[in-house]
């Protein structure tokens, strides 16, 4: 599974990110996928929706949010590994017996 960690940050996460008007969340996967790590993807499949106090944000201005996640399962047609975006610190693929804690409680159902 491929992991980035964020800079400025200690723990491990999906690539992520928003829909921007206009997308669909197929759109918004392969473009965060190739902006956070370079990579194209070949083939998704949407593997689960979450939401909940797992994925709870408080913004520096008091606004409480709640995330609501589309997780896909993706094959890579390429990746090189060098973070394309200068937020993304690291990347890294991890086999199941090898899984950092992640910053977001994501089911390992949901994971492998």
């Amino acid at each position: 599974m491929l992991l980035q960690r964020k800079a400025g940050s200690e723990g491990w996460s999906l690539p992520a990110g928003g829909i921007e008007p206009g997308e669909t969340p197929e759109d918004a996967l392969h473009r965060e996928v190739l902006e956070e790590t370079g990579g194209c993807i070949e083939a998704a499949v949407l593997v689960a929706v979450l939401g909940g106090n797992g994925f709870r944000y408080r913004y520096p201005n008091g606004d409480l949010v709640e995330y609501t996640v589309a997780v896909f399962r993706c094959e890579l047609a390429s990746v090189d590994l060098v973070p394309a975006d200068p937020e993304t610190q690291e990347l890294r693929f991890f086999s199941q017996a090898d899984m950092p804690g992640l910053a977001q409680p994501y089911p390992e159902t949901v994971l492998f």
